[in-house]
C-alpha cells in the first residue's frame, strides 16, 4: 500500500501540471484552475503523511542493466525531506492564488510549479544515486521556467544563469556516480554507507578528488561558494511565491543530494578527517560569512534576502560536512526552520509588492503602521533566522555549534572546533543587521510621501493584503515560534536518525 501511495505522491503532482496545461476546461476559468492546485496539494500533504505512518517500502521503477536499477523508497530521511517540501510548497501556492492575479503567464507559473514538486518529491524518495541524479537533473530544468516567468531580459538572464551553474554542478555530481557505483556493495542507499574499501576499482586517493568534485557539485543547488552565482540572480526576479520555494525548499534539493552521497552510499568515515572534508567545511564556513556580508550591503529587499538563503544554507552543509552525530541534527533541525523562515520572509516580501510595489529597503520606512500583519510576521521570521529564542533557528544552530566543537575536538586541524562557532555567531550578528532595521524602520520610521508609486499604487491606501495571503504569513511565523519553543519532537526524531548515520 506505501509503495502505491509513494507512486500516488510523485504522480499527482505531475498529473495535476499536465492538466493545468493542456485541459480547456481546467484553463477556462481562473477560479477552476486554483481550485484543482489546491485541492491536488492539499491530498498530497495527506498522501506524504500517510506515507510517514506507514511502514518503509521500496518500488522499483526500471532496471538499465543489473546494477543500475531506478527505484523508490520512503525511509525515513525521505519522508522528512518529502513533508518540509509539501508542506511548504502548499503554504506558498494559497498565497500565489491572490498574488498571481496580477501576474502574465499564470496558467504556465502552475503547470511547472506543479511539475517541479512531482520532480522534488520523486528525488526525496530516490533509493540510488541514479535515480537521485535524474530527478536532480529534472527539478533545474522545470523550475528554470519559475525563473524565466516574467520573461523580460532579467529574467532571461538569470534563468541561462541558473541553468549554466546548475548543468555544471549536475555535471560534476554525475562524474562522481561514475566513479561510485562500482565501488558500492549495494546499488540501493544504505544507511552509514556502502563503500567497498576492499576492492576499490581507483586508488582511495582518486576516489577522494572524485568524491569532492561531486559533492561541490551537487552543493551548487544549495549556493554555496564558488558555485553560489546563481541564487542572488535567479531568486529575485522570479514571482514571490517561486522566490519563496527556491529558496526555502528547491535549495535542499542540493541538501538531499549531499547527505545521500555521505551518509547513505560512501559513509562518514571515508571522509572523515581528509583533506577533502577539511575543504568542503571550509567552503561552507566561507559561505556563511560571505553570505551574511552581501546581505548587509545590499539593498533591493529580494536580492538582500536571497543573499542571505547563500548564508543560511551553507549553516546545514556546516553541519553535514562536521560528520558529527550533533551537528548534523542540528542540518536537519535547520532546514526545517529555514524553509519556514525563508518561505515567510519572501512571501512577506511578496504581500509588500503586491500592495505597494516597493522593492527596496529604504522605501519601507513607517509602511509597518500601515501593513501590521505582514511586518509582524516579518519581524517574528527575521527574529528566527537571527537564532532568537524561542524561535527555531536558535536550536537548530545551537546544535550545529555544539557538534563541531565535539566533533571536530582531536581533529587533524582543530581549528574549526572554534573557528565554525565563531562564524556562526558572527553570521547571527550580520542577519540581525541586514533585517532587523527593516522591521525597526517599518514601525518606528515616519512614512515616506513623497516615493513614487508604480500606477494604481498608493502609501496611503496601503493596508494587508486579503485573507488568503495574510493567513499563509501568520502560519508560517506561528510554526517558527511554536516549533522553536517546542521542539522537542523533532529533536527526537532527528536525533534517532542521525544515530543510525554516523
Amino acid at each position: 500500500m506505501n509503495g502505491f501511495l509513494m507512486l500516488l505522491a510523485v504522480v499527482l503532482p505531475l498529473v495535476t501540471g499536465l492538466l493545468v496545461a493542456f485541459v480547456p476546461q481546467v484553463n477556462a476559468e481562473r477560479k477552476t484552475r486554483c481550485t484543482l492546485v489546491g485541492a491536488s496539494l492539499l491530498l498530497q500533504c495527506a498522501i506524504v503523511v500517510a506515507i510517514a505512518f506507514g511502514g518503509e517500502s521500496m518500488v522499483v521503477l526500471l532496471h538499465l542493466n543489473d546494477a543500475l536499477p531506478l527505484a523508490l523508497r520512503n525511509d525515513q530521511m525521505g519522508v522528512i525531506f518529502a513533508l518540509v517540501m509539501t508542506a511548504m510548497w502548499t503554504v506558498s501556492v494559497f498565497f500565489s492564488f491572490s498574488y498571481m492575479s496580477h501576474e502574465k503567464n499564470e496558467k504556465t507559473y502552475y503547470t511547472f510549479y506543479m511539475l517541479t514538486l512531482g520532480a522534488l518529491t520523486a528525488l526525496c524518495f530516490a533509493a540510488t544515486l541514479v535515480t537521485m541524479y535524474l530527478f536532480f537533473e529534472a527539478v533545474t530544468l522545470l523550475s528554470l521556467a519559475l525563473v524565466l516567468h516574467e520573461r523580460s531580459k532579467e529574467a532571461v538572464a538569470a534563468a541561462i544563469k541558473y541553468l549554466i551553474y546548475s548543468v555544471a554542478g549536475a555535471t560534476l555530481g554525475l562524474m562522481g556516480i561514475f566513479f561510485l557505483v562500482p565501488n558500492l556493495t549495494s546499488p540501493y542507499f544504505v544507511l552509514g554507507g556502502a563503500l567497498n574499501l576492499e576492492n576499490l576499482t581507483i586508488t582511495p586517493d582518486m576516489l577522494l578528488v572524485v568524491l569532492f568534485l561531486a559533492l561541490l557539485g551537487f552543493s551548487t543547488k544549495a549556493g554555496m561558494f564558488p558555485m553560489h552565482g546563481w541564487l542572488p540572480t535567479a531568486h529575485p526576479v522570479a514571482p514571490s511565491p517561486a522566490s519563496a520555494v527556491l529558496s526555502g525548499v528547491i535549495t535542499k534539493a542540493g541538501v538531499v543530494c549531499v547527505i545521500r552521497t555521505i551518509y547513505y552510499a560512501i559513509g562518514p568515515d571515508f571522509l572523515r578527517g581528509t583533506w577533502v572534508q577539511l575543504a568542503l567545511l571550509s567552503l561552507a564556513t566561507i559561505t556563511v560569512f560571505m553570505g551574511s556580508m552581501m546581505a548587509l550591503y545590499e539593498k533591493h529587499l529580494k536580492k538582500r534576502l536571497a543573499f542571505s538563503s547563500v548564508s543560511q544554507v551553507s549553516y546545514i552543509l556546516c553541519g553535514v560536512y562536521l560528520l558529527d552525530r550533533t551537528a548534523l541534527a542540528g542540518s536537519f533541525l535547520h532546514v526545517v526552520f529555514h524553509a519556514l523562515i525563508k518561505d515567510g520572509l519572501f512571501l512577506c516580501a511578496g504581500a509588500i509588492i503586491f500592495k505597494t510595489g516597493l522593492t527596496y529597503v529604504d522605501q519601507l520606512k513607517g509602511l509597518g503602521r500601515k501593513m501590521p500583519i505582514t511586518f509582524w510576521c516579518f519581524t517574528i521570521c527575521s527574529l528566527g533566522l537571527i537564532g532568537i529564542p524561542p524561535t527555531g533557528g536558535f536550536i537548530s544552530k545551537w546544535y550545529i555549534a555544539e557538534g563541531a566543537i565535539a566533533g571536530m575536538t582531536g581533529s587533524p586541524v582543530p581549528l574549526f572546533t572554534w573557528l565554525v562557532p565563531v562564524i556562526l555567531l558572527l553570521s547571527a550578528l550580520l542577519t540581525a543587521g541586514y533585517l532587523m532595521p527593516i522591521s525597526i524602520h517599518a514601525f518606528f520610521s515616519p512614512l515616506q510621501e513623497d516615493l513614487r508609486l508604480p500606477s494604481g499604487a498608493s502609501l496611503e491606501t496601503a493596508s494587508d493584503p486579503g485573507r488568503m495571503m495574510t493567513v499563509p504569513l501568520m502560519l508560517l511565523a506561528g510554526a517558527v515560534l511554536v516549533l522553536g519553543t517546542f521542539p522537542g519532537l523533532l529533536i527526537n526524531i532527528f536525533n534517532a536518525l542521525t544515530a543510525l548515520l554516523v
